[in-house]
């Protein structure tokens, strides 16, 4: 990960970029309603012109330009962990179903042994 220090400050040309990004999302998925008449491809056409626009306009701000450098960032960090291989996965998922079900059975017999003391021998309601 890059150690850049945290800027928070933004001039208003990033911060009226940031907003013509976020209109021209807005006008894709405006466009989509629109073109209630025409075909499907058409108006998801427009949602995915939107984006683009949306994105590149994003791209040239600052804001922009960190979000981009974070998924980067994220993306590399992702590549790196070391997953689980499938018999380390199955193990860990049996283990829980197994714990589930004792727990499970645990609670019954708790809530069992409660209704007989409470109902059966202090309340005496159940004959």
């Amino acid at each position: 990960m890059s150690n850049q220090a945290v800027e928070t400050v933004t001039s208003g040309a990033d911060r009226a970029k940031v907003l013509l990004a976020i209109a021209a999302v807005v006008a894709g998925i405006v466009g989509f309603y629109l073109l209630a008449q025409q075909p499907m491809v058409v108006r998801l056409g427009a949602i995915i012109a939107g984006a683009i626009v949306g994105v590149a306009i994003a791209w040239f701000s600052g804001p922009g330009q960190r979000f981009f450098a974070f998924a980067q960032d994220s993306w590399s960090e992702t590549r790196r962990v070391v997953w689980p291989t499938r018999k380390e996965t199955t193990q860990v998922t049996l283990t829980v179903f197994a714990f589930v079900v004792v727990m499970a059975i645990f609670l019954w017999l708790v809530d069992k042994s409660l209704e007989w003391v409470l109902y059966d021998l202090i309340l005496g309601w159940k004959e």
